[in-house]
């Protein structure tokens, strides 16, 4: 795909704030560090911050000059929840509240289950900010456009409030957009270069990824003119990828329950050449909107850790034809990461614990082998897979900021001074994938 040039994210999003004429704005955000670099270097353009939901440890020195300009939602259960809560105690004059129950996993549809509480939540936040500082008007006619590789959407009128992607939540902002134009100029940003789709985009662009993908994708044996179903196709790193391979033999639909996705999906394989080959359709992995029998060949990659991984191998095999196969890919969970750096022993082994999300009923473990087998197919390969990530590529630098987030002070000073002591080149991280492809059956 090509690029913007390697210009930082606050670069980007000032660039666009100015193109749109604008010195000052709201913003509500999710993914924290997508908003760090602004609030560090472009500070005189924040009038206020929503975080809904961050999904890891909070950089709090960057946001305590906010002061009572942030509001944060926050889960009330999940993998997240305490370490945001344990962050706000750093930024007293925040204005903080609890999704009482509430599990915060990344997919977690979050203004979908709670429109009615952040909705008001945040109108009456924005309210108080525009009282005090006095944030003027604006009244552009609605559009679309795209500046520096992020894609944007204006409605509304009012003061300025600019709504970043809420990772993976299939809803984003949608059932607020309406509420908030009503009383602001909505401006909703997207593209590849934010969000769940860059996280999804970075990891599909590094080298060490795209090789295990290629040999998922040769362990399929795809004949030309085999019809293929991507389950859960995200930005469609694989579903292009697949295409790219085959040179646009084999006819795929590519599926996902989440909409922001899949408008972002087609936009690239369009963007790409792709779009003869490769049609997108909405829907569950857990109740495959297919007849029986109807792909030669079905796929997934890094989604059954979020769903119920039982049911929706069952679906895959359900519509994939006799004699077809059926492919997955997970997170290794049961697995540690790889850190090639010399730390000490008990320093590595704590930054190698992985700590991705996975459903109750998700499967990111070797048990995958197992359902492959309790599901019938025959012929079944497994092999798990090595991914690398260098410190200096997008990923890289996501996984290291994971690990560090378990750090204290003095171990993350450490990690900091063996990195000062290496060359780039040396330094990159590994994580572990299971790979599971088998046969149906016969009838």
């Amino acid at each position: 795909m090509a690029r913007a040039a390697e210009i930082s994210l606050e670069e980007r999003i000032f660039r666009l704030v100015h193109h749109l004429g604008l010195k000052q704005a709201h913003f509500a955000a999710r993914e924290f560090q997508e908003f760090d670099g602004l609030a560090r270097v472009h500070p005189e353009i924040v009038s206020s911050l929503t975080l809904v939901c961050p999904p890891r440890t909070l950089q709090t020195d960057s946001l305590q000059p906010l002061g009572d300009r942030l509001l944060c939602f926050y889960g009330g259960e999940g993998p997240n929840a305490a370490r945001v809560r344990e962050s706000l105690t750093n930024l007293p004059e925040a204005m903080r509240l609890c999704l009482q129950d509430y599990f915060d996993f990344n997919w977690a549809d979050i203004i979908a289950d709670h429109t009615d509480f952040i909705g008001t939540a945040m109108l009456y936040f924005l309210s108080r900010i525009d009282q005090e500082r006095a944030l003027p008007s604006v009244n552009p006619a609605p559009s679309e456009g795209e500046i520096e590789g992020i894609r944007y959407r204006i409605q509304g009128s009012g003061p300025p409030l600019v709504l970043l992607p809420l990772v993976l939540a299939p809803s984003q902002w949608e059932p607020l957009e309406s509420r908030l134009s009503e009383r602001y100029c909505t401006i909703v940003l997207g593209g590849a270069e934010l969000g769940g789709v860059r996280q999804l985009e970075a990891r599909g662009r590094s080298t060490g990824y795209r090789k295990i993908l290629e040999r998922f994708a040769d362990e399929l044996e795809l004949k030309p003119g085999e019809t293929i179903l991507d389950v859960g196709c995200g930005s469609g790193v694989f579903t292009r990828l697949l295409a790219e391979l085959t040179r646009k033999a084999n006819p795929t639909t590519a599926l996902d329950v989440n909409r922001y996705f899949l408008s972002e999906a087609t936009h690239f394989a369009r963007q790409q050449g792709y779009a003869e080959v490769i049609g997108f359709r909405e829907g569950s992995a857990e109740n495959l909107p297919f007849a029986d029998y109807t792909f030669d060949a079905s796929v997934s990659v890094t989604v059954m850790e979020e769903c119920d991984a039982r049911r929706m191998l069952g679906e895959m095999a359900r519509v994939t034809k006799p004699k077809g196969r059926v492919g997955v890919m997970v997170r290794a969970e049961d697995m540690p990461l790889y850190v090639n750096a010399p730390v000490r022993a008990d320093l590595k082994t704590k930054m190698e614990i992985p700590r991705g999300n996975v459903a109750a009923k998700g499967c990111a473990d070797g048990s995958l082998y197992r359902l492959f087998r309790e599901t019938g197919f025959s012929e079944i390969k497994m092999f798990p897979q090595l991914a690398t990530f260098g410190i200096d590529e997008p990923h890289g630098k996501r996984m290291e900021a994971g690990m560090v987030v378990a750090l204290d002070d003095a171990e993350a000073e450490e990690w900091r001074a063996v990195k000062l002591s290496m060359h780039a080149s040396e330094l990159f991280f590994a994580r572990p994938f299971h790979c599971a492809i088998g046969t149906k059956r016969a009838m």
